[in-house]
């Protein structure tokens, strides 16, 4: 869950409404995040502190949006149901659990006259609008700082095990040890990348690197670098000993900075060199 979809989402809820006369629907729904009171009843907080606890107060509203969002996040992963977990929050918020249960998946255009469908779409299309300025600004030009670019708009996007491609997120797959979350194969269900398929896809088609890890170093390390003279784009490798052993590839992204997919459960971030990985594991550097 990113700003950029709460913000979509609201702006559809309500175009960020909040007047009483402009903010209420035909179903009684209520303020900018359009909450039914009995709904409002679970999710609703003072969350600004100033002593009232409404739909119409956009502090309030947009935090039980959120949390509202993160629980059907939740029960979208644990589901096993197929598809974009977020799609499935968003059906599941527009016309609760039950029917995405029923349909197994976002309902069809033949529910509801399309309402459901057509939320689900409209936000997820209309994300970038509210993206602004990416959340790592990567200067320059050329093939390094373009694969880094290009990387860097997938922030946020989950980690699957086995999923994505040269064209973007896919799901995944279990292997026996690697995929699962609390006990169930999340890979499956959850539309992202691995570590090495973000590197292949931030590359691709300049340079079309090989899918796993272990490969991506053989096919780079005629150009070592070392930790001293990184520079943005430049690959990072994790190993339990020796080049037989890498499990883990990054992206510099400067400043001491790597731009990873690191492990179920995570999204594509931003960390310090010495907190993506043990560092003890830490391998060695290459230029593509």
């Amino acid at each position: 869950m990113t700003p950029a979809l709460l913000a979509s989402q609201l702006f559809h809820e309500s175009g960020f409404k909040t007047s009483h006369e402009e903010a209420t629907s035909w179903a009684g729904a209520q303020g900018p995040a359009q909450f039914i009171p009995g709904t409002w009843a679970v999710w609703g907080r003072d969350e600004d502190g100033n002593g009232s606890n409404s739909p119409w107060d956009i502090a309030d509203a947009v935090m039980a949006q959120g949390r509202m969002m993160c629980s059907l996040l939740k029960d979208a992963k644990k589901s096993g149901l197929g598809g974009d977990p977020r799609a499935l929050a968003l059906a599941g918020y527009n016309a609760g659990w039950a029917p995405v249960e029923t349909y197994g998946g976002v309902p069809p255009r033949s529910f509801a006259n399309g309402e459901t469908y057509d939320y689900v779409q409209e936000i997820l299309r209309d994300i970038p609008r509210f993206e602004g300025p990416g959340l790592l600004q990567v200067a320059g030009t050329g093939a390094a700082a373009d694969a880094l670019r290009r990387a860097a708009g997938r922030i946020g996007t989950p980690y699957s095990w086995g999923g994505g491609d040269p064209n973007g997120p896919t799901t995944g797959f279990c292997d026996g040890t690697n995929g699962y979350l609390n006990g169930s194969c999340s890979a499956s269900v959850t539309a992202g990348f691995d570590c090495s398929s973000l590197v292949q896809y931030a590359y691709w088609p300049s340079l079309k690197l090989p899918r796993v890890a272990s490969d991506q170093y053989g096919a780079t390390s005629h150009h070592p670098v070392s930790r001293n003279d990184l520079q943005p784009g430049d690959l990072l490798f994790w190993s339990h000993g020796g080049s037989g052993s890498i499990y883990h590839v990054a992206l510099y992204a400067g400043d001491g900075n790597v731009l990873q997919a690191p492990r179920t459960g995570r999204n594509v971030e931003v960390l310090p060199i010495s907190q993506a990985m043990p560092e003890g594991d830490y391998f060695g550097a290459t230029r593509p």
